[in-house]
This record gives C-alpha cells, sequence and structure tokens, in this order.
C-alpha cells in the first residue's frame, strides 16, 4: 500500500513539476467554462423551461459536475501511453500494472482539487450556488462511479490495442459517448422522446450522472446506488478478463 501512495505521490508532483503556475491555464479554461455556463442555466431556468429540476439543483449540479470532472468520468494514461511507449515502465516495478495506473491516477487528480475545485468551493455562496447535499449517500454514488470509471477506462484501452490503428478514433468515440449519455454535461433527464427512460439504465449513466442526482436531490439514492453497483459487478470481470489478455499486446504496443 505504501508504495501505491509514493505512486501517487509521484504523480502528483509530475502535475506540478512546473510550479503551481503549471496549472494555471487548465485552472483559466474550467473557470471561462464553468462561470458562463452558470449564467446560461440562470437564463434557461427563468424563460419556465421544466426540466425536473429547480434553478438551485441545476446552477448547483451544473457547479459539482465541474469541480469534481475528473472523478465524474475517470480517464487514466493508459490509453495515451499506447501509442507514447510509456506503458513498458510499469511491467519494470514490482506492483500491480493496474494498481499502479489507479494510484496514478488518483495523484493525477489532486492538484486540480487542490488548486482548483477547493477554492470554487469556497467562493460558490458568491456565485449564489449551494454546495450542500441532499443526501450523504452521494459520497458512496461517487465511490461507486470512479470504481465504474476505472473499469470502462480499461475496457477503452484494451480495445484501443485490439483496434490499434484507429485508437485515436476510439478516443474520440468514447469522449462523445460519455459527454452524451453520462449526465456531466447535460443532465439524462434532458434526452427527449421518452429516451431518459432508456437511458438512464445503460452504464454510462451511472457515472458523474449519477451521484449529482443525488447531491441536488432530483433522484432517490436506493434507484440510483443499486443500478452502480450492478454495473460494476458486471464490468468489473469483464475488464479484468480483457486486461489480462490484452497485456501482452501492451506491452509490444507500449514498448
Amino acid at each position: 500500500m505504501v508504495k501505491y501512495i509514493k505512486t501517487a505521490h509521484m504523480a502528483c508532483l509530475e502535475k506540478t513539476n512546473g510550479g503551481v503556475f503549471y496549472l494555471l491555464p487548465d485552472i483559466i479554461i474550467k473557470i471561462c467554462t464553468l462561470i458562463p455556463l452558470i449564467f446560461l442555466w440562470r437564463v434557461v431556468m427563468s424563460s419556465g423551461v421544466d426540466v425536473g429540476m429547480s434553478m438551485q439543483q441545476m446552477l448547483t449540479y451544473t457547479y459539482i459536475s465541474a469541480l469534481l470532472s475528473d472523478m465524474m468520468v475517470v480517464k487514466t494514461a493508459a490509453s495515451g501511453w499506447l501509442s507514447e511507449g510509456v506503458l513498458m515502465r510499469l511491467y519494470d516495478r514490482p506492483l500491480s500494472v493496474l494498481g499502479q495506473l489507479i494510484s496514478l491516477t488518483f495523484g493525477g487528480w489532486l492538484p486540480m482539487l487542490a488548486f482548483f475545485s477547493l477554492p470554487m468551493a469556497i467562493i460558490s455562496p458568491l456565485i449564489g450556488v449551494s454546495l450542500r447535499p441532499a443526501s450523504t449517500w452521494f459520497l458512496i454514488s461517487l465511490l461507486l462511479c470512479i470504481s465504474l470509471g476505472f473499469a470502462i477506462d480499461v475496457l477503452f484501452a484494451c480495445l484501443s490495442i485490439k483496434l490499434r490503428n484507429v485508437s485515436w478514433l476510439i478516443n474520440r468515440i468514447r469522449a462523445a459517448i460519455v459527454a452524451l449519455l453520462s449526465g456531466t454535461v447535460i443532465p439524462i433527464s434532458f434526452l427527449p422522446l421518452g429516451f431518459s427512460e432508456i437511458m438512464k439504465y445503460q452504464p454510462f449513466a451511472c457515472l458523474g450522472g449519477a451521484p449529482l442526482s443525488i447531491f441536488v436531490g432530483a433522484a432517490e439514492p436506493a434507484s440510483v446506488l443499486w443500478l452502480q453497483v450492478i454495473w460494476n459487478l458486471i464490468l468489473w470481470p469483464v475488464a479484468l478478463l480483457a486486461f489480462n489478455k490484452s497485456q501482452e499486446g501492451m506491452v509490444s504496443y507500449g514498448g
């Protein structure tokens, strides 16, 4: 466990190897994306559009989605490293490759949580956003969301190995699917023609949209949590099987 913590610490240091100012471009981009969205939703909700949430719920939903964006849709370095030839290094260490990927991902989240998410959470009352969760089950849902996110990321990484010549296309397709179906950009309830009732049962809906809905009180925790548990139980065995079968390909492709 200590070695995995050190691995996470290493990833954290790498993210800030140029100092805090190294993070400034990413922070500015996030702020310049979030603030206009907040004002856009104020205008939309003020027009009387019924989206199944109050204005305060919608603003909080958008705000938390931005603050925890990395956790809402997990993306490890595996896919990128396949083409950069870095993955081979993980096999030289006496640690689980999958465990290292998870530790590196967690470590990579820490700088933005400290220098973007925390300050933005502190000033949220000035923007008129309440960050008080409707249910503490949000935390359990967030953990299940992160767990499922890792499983999905592993599956896409394995798919990139099988289709290595179009791995860039796989990543683009993944980004589009997640943006549309995870509920992190637009809540699933916004989908037209009754699609929301169907789409809320697919695995991507158990990512960011699930804990966000619980946080703002737009969904009953029990109705969300059982779906997250089921998809974790289904996808993790598949992900581990695919990962074990793909390791030889990862070494040859990543090395």
